[in-house]
């Protein structure tokens, strides 16, 4: 299958009865609603695209200190109960959503899904929404899951030494700029590997894709504006690498990343050009671009095939990471039979 191949047929049919939907006044734009009302049509109609595994052996809902002194819920996901004796790897999940909509409800499929094609923990993380919370706010949420790892981890039965961080849309923003912070705080757990689904990275919406897919293609330049007027406290914040970590001057010693865009979204430069940010800084890069699918399509289990394979490859992805991670704290014990 090559780049340029038309409009997966399923995805095409989707969009227009997206476009049905709009038309018959049936389905409301996102600019049209608040927030809250945004963030209940997100939840409602999630559960219509995407494929929901069985519960695993272990799920558990968790509350996350931050450093305002709130707490945030979380949603720890493992095919079984991780144990101080046998701690598990840990996958960091950040829901996308725009900053403003998405919940730990809405992302539950996939987060399962790659707890299941992983054999790793998952975590995820129901950081602060805005316009409630504007930024830095989600950014500093998702910082302080990481500490929470450090922290109380071990006693969860997670390894913090076996950490990755991940996310799709906005979620992928915020698993970049946390690999960034990361790189700068030692005394967070030091991410193995970053994974990006379709990551909102760039200060300003320019790009050639933009112009192509920014409408017609489920995720409408209108939506992201309407996100960011919510989301930023001013234009200021857009240049702002916790927002946008294209903006990052240096984006060296990273850790590898896996990066999984969609042909057919107004975000598919901005993935592209950071993954050529990072193999020019020295950072291992897998950039995945998916054939005719669009936005989001990694919740679309019930729609299109390709959700569930790219869901596969990251699981596969992580469990290397973890893998190779955990021969480095063994040294020598690679060359034994597991």
């Amino acid at each position: 299958m090559n780049i340029g191949m038309s409009l997966d047929p399923d995805i095409a049919a989707l969009l227009e009865m997206v476009q049905a939907g709009t038309e018959s006044g049936s389905r409301i734009p996102f600019p049209q609603l608040t927030a809250v009302q945004a963030r209940a049509d997100f939840d409602a109609s999630s559960p219509l695209l995407d494929v929901d595994p069985p519960a695993l052996a272990y799920e558990r809902q968790l509350l996350l200190p931050t450093r305002d002194g709130a707490t945030i819920d979380a949603r720890l996901y493992a095919k079984e109960e991780p144990s101080r004796r046998n701690p598990a790897p840990v996958l960091l999940y950040m829901h996308g959503g725009g900053f403003v909509v998405g919940s730990l409800d809405s992302h539950q499929p996939l987060c399962r899904g790659l707890a299941e094609d992983s054999g790793a923990a998952v975590l995820s993380v129901g950081y602060r929404l805005a316009p409630e919370h504007k930024f830095p706010t989600a950014f500093e949420d998702a910082v302080d899951a990481l500490a929470w790892i450090g922290r109380e981890g071990p006693a969860a039965g997670l390894d913090a030494d076996r950490v990755a961080v991940g996310g799709d849309s906005a979620g992928g923003t915020l698993a970049a700029a946390l690999a960034i912070e990361a790189r700068a705080n030692r005394n967070l757990p030091q991410p193995v590997l970053q994974v990006l689904a379709y990551p909102g990275l760039s200060s300003r919406q320019t790009s050639n894709s933009y112009e192509r897919y920014g409408s017609g293609y489920l995720l409408e330049r209108s939506t992201v504006d309407w996100f960011f007027r919510k989301y930023l406290r001013d234009d200021s914040d857009r240049d702002d690498w916790r927002f946008a970590p294209l903006a990052a001057e240096d984006l060296s010693r990273l850790p590898a990343a896996l990066i999984v865009l969609a042909e057919y979204d107004p975000l598919v430069d901005e993935g592209r050009d950071y993954a050529a940010r990072l193999r020019a800084a020295g950072v291992p890069v897998d950039l995945q671009i998916y054939p005719g699918m669009i936005h989001e399509f990694l919740r679309m289990g019930n729609v299109v095939a390709d959700a569930l394979q790219a869901r596969a490859a990251i699981g596969q992805a992580l469990a290397d990471a973890f893998r190779a991670a955990g021969e480095r704290q063994r040294p020598g014990m690679e060359r034994q039979s597991t």
